[in-house]
Parts: structure tokens; C-alpha cells; sequence
């Protein structure tokens, strides 16, 4: 299958997605199936091997062993991995939009110097922990402590829903660190895993996202020195606002799986016959080929707004959301529609569209829900915030 050119992308982008296709072609569409039946977590040298090509710090900085390139550039690489493997696609989402990025725009230069180089290598992994059992949506809400006490932060609590928990060799907890109500209390300390104290519920067994491990993360009387406070309680705002970036990493694998899916679908039309004649022939399959081909270029359109007026700072709230309740909700529509074009053969494991329609459902669930984003929409068009507990 031929690696779709995206109007706009210039010779170095185009360059650059040729050579990401072929990684995920050759390397990793394989074993995707196989990886997606048993629940391999994403094997460590597969993850050196991503760093020695560079992909693991493309947009973060020279200075630390990145490609210091821009977020389009770490984009079009995800977007080529996930099309046809997302545990691969994952490692370039999490290191160059996930909490590494994080680090990279917030952090302090010894933070950046002892955590930003094994990451880009492939040697470590960072994941972020925010979610708790009563705090999704809600995170505000947070029950998670991180108290000063001297040169160290003292962190209780359980976090939920980590992606790479139980895997990663560091955490980024978003935590409570003072009385004040609501966003205002909350910071962000940099957990090592092997911290006395640290400790991991089961692996999730989860509907979709197979090969990128989730877990509870257990905070007990976990002690870290102050230098790794990354931001201090009041400052839940700025790093929502880096959090952009991953919600863009977000809609950019949903967009993948949007892609895909209308790509298998578009090849499946020509080739299966039914009554004599190919799929494509029947215009019912002609209408749900169109809307698949709106709704997937609309969405690359609107993440291609958030990230080149962005520029080299961070993208703006509203078309952030705007583009990831786009592409949440897309790659779910698109994957049905494939689904109902494949028919019988969609519903089997052999042709990828379930694994493409179950990983679709969790992105959006990841990052902030659709109904979340809709609600940011509204609050970013007002100016204004909504408070949910009315």
C-alpha cells in the first residue's frame, strides 16, 4: 500500500514520512496482530531502536540528544507508526507530546539533564499520572498528596489509568500540595519507580490499547527530594496548558486510525465482490467511502491549524479541542463504517479493522473525553468556566 501524501507537507516532511512508513511497513505491521493478541509490552531494545533513529526526540532539544525539530515533524511520525502499530507509535507520542515534553518546556535544567536524555535514547521511559479512582474527568479533584517536609515531598495516593504503569522508570504526579481548593492546591513532582514506596496494581486488561501497559500506580509514604518538584501547587494551569500538546499526540493517533481504517476500506471496496461487481460499484459503499474521506481530512486540517499557529510555543485551547473531539469522534465513526464495508470479514481479527475500531474507542477516552472537550469548547468561546458540580 502506497504512503498517502498529505497536501502542504514540504520535501523534508515528505521525506520524513516515507522513511517513518517503511519502519512501521517492514518493522512493525508484522507484528502488530501478535503483539495486540498477547499483550506484549513494547520490548525495550524495539524502543532503542526507535531512539537510535531519532524518533523518540525529535521535538525535544539538541542539547540533550534530540532532533529539536518542531511538534509537525514528531507528529508525522506518529501518525505513520500508528497507522499500523500504535504500541510503536506510542513510545515517539509519549516522549515527544507525553511527559517528557513536559519536562523539556517546565522543568528545571538539572531535571532536563538527568531525565531527558535516557528518555530520547530509548533507554528510559516517563509516564504521566493524573488520573484517580474519583478524579478522571474530574482531575481537579485529586485526593493525591505531595506534603513538603524538609528537602523531600512525602507523596500518598493511587493514580489510575497509567499508561506504561508498572513499566516506566519515572512518573510525572500531578498532586495535591496545599489546602487550597480545586486547581489552585495542585503541583507536579517527578517519581522515580524505584522509590521505596512505589508500588503497582494488576495490568489492566483492557478493550484496546494491547502492547501499552496500564496500571494503578500506589504512592505510600513515598519520599523524593525537592529537586524534583517540577511546579509547585497554583501552577495545575501551566501544566494543562503543556498538556496541549498531548491532546495533539492524541488527535494525531486517532487521525492514524481514521486513515487506515478509510485506506483498508478503499482497497477492501476494489477487491471483494458481491453480485458480480466490486464493492465500490454499489453507491451505498460510494456515500460511506465520501463521509469516511470528509471526516478524515477535515480532521488533519484542524489538527494542522492548532500546530502551525502554534509555531515554536504552545497551541492554542480551543483549536486543541477542537481537533481532538474532531478526531476522537471521527476515528470511531470512520472504523464502524469499515467495519459495516468489510462485513462479515471486518468483524474477524484477520483484516485489523476491530483492533483499529477498539483502539479508537480508547483515545477517546484518553486525554480528556469528548464531552470534556466540548465543555472546554464552550468555556474557551465564552471565556468563562463551567463548573460541573451544579
Amino acid at each position: 500500500m502506497s504512503v498517502r501524501m498529505p497536501d502542504g507537507d514540504t520535501d523534508e516532511l515528505r521525506a520524513l514520512r516515507e522513511a517513518a512508513a517503511a519502519v512501521a511497513l517492514d518493522r512493525y505491521a508484522p507484528v502488530a496482530e501478535q503483539w495486540d493478541e498477547q499483550r506484549t509490552p513494547f520490548p525495550h531494545d524495539e524502543r532503542r531502536y526507535l531512539g537510535g533513529l531519532g524518533y523518540l526526540g525529535i521535538a525535544l532539544p539538541e542539547r540533550f540528544g534530540g532532533g529539536g525539530a518542531t511538534l509537525r515533524e514528531a507528529l508525522v511520525v506518529i501518525e505513520e507508526l500508528a497507522k499500523q502499530c500504535r504500541p510503536a507509535a506510542f513510545q515517539v507520542f509519549e516522549s515527544n507530546t507525553g511527559p517528557a515534553q513536559v519536562v523539556s518546556l517546565i522543568g528545571t535544567d538539572g531535571q532536563r539533564e538527568r531525565y531527558l536524555p535516557g528518555i530520547i535514547s530509548g533507554e528510559t521511559t516517563m509516564a504521566v499520572a493524573i488520573s484517580e479512582p474519583d478524579a478522571g474527568s474530574a482531575a481537579t479533584d485529586m485526593t493525591t498528596r505531595a506534603v513538603r517536609s524538609g528537602e523531600t515531598f512525602v507523596v500518598n495516593g493511587l493514580k489510575r489509568w497509567i499508561s506504561n504503569g508498572g513499566e516506566a522508570d519515572s512518573y510525572l504526579v500531578y498532586a495535591r500540595m496545599s489546602e487550597e481548593p480545586g486547581s489552585k492546591g495542585i503541583g507536579a513532582v517527578i517519581v522515580d519507580a524505584d522509590t521505596p514506596g512505589v508500588s503497582f496494581g494488576k495490568p489492566e486488561r483492557l478493550m484496546g490499547f494491547r502492547g501499552i501497559p496500564s496500571a494503578d500506580v500506589i504512592f505510600e509514604d513515598v519520599r523524593v527530594p525537592a529537586e524534583n518538584l517540577l511546579i509547585g501547587p497554583g501552577g495545575f494551569r501551566r501544566l494543562f496548558t503543556a498538556f496541549s500538546i498531548e491532546r495533539l499526540g492524541n488527535s494525531t493517533m486517532s487521525l492514524a486510525i481514521g486513515q487506515a481504517a478509510f485506506d483498508r476500506s478503499i482497497a477492501y471496496a476494489q477487491e471483494r465482490e458481491q453480485f458480480g461487481k466490486p464493492l465500490v460499484e454499489f453507491q451505498s459503499v460510494q456515500m460511506s467511502l465520501a463521509d469516511m474521506a470528509m471526516q478524515v481530512e477535515a480532521t488533519r486540517l484542524l489538527i494542522r491549524r492548532a500546530v502551525e499557529n502554534a509555531g515554536a510555543g504552545l497551541p492554542d485551547p480551543l483549536e486543541v479541542s477542537l481537533a481532538k473531539c474532531t478526531a476522537n469522534e471521527m476515528a470511531k465513526r470512520v472504523t464502524d463504517l469499515a467495519m459495516q464495508i468489510h462485513g462479515g470479514n471486518g468483524y474477524t481479527e484477520e483484516y485489523g479493522i476491530e483492533r483499529l475500531h477498539r483502539d479508537a474507542h480508547g483515545w477517546a477516552l484518553a486525554g480528556g473525553t469528548p464531552s470534556m472537550q466540548r465543555i472546554r469548547i464552550v468555556s474557551e468561546l465564552l471565556g468563562r468556566t463551567f463548573d460541573q458540580r451544579r
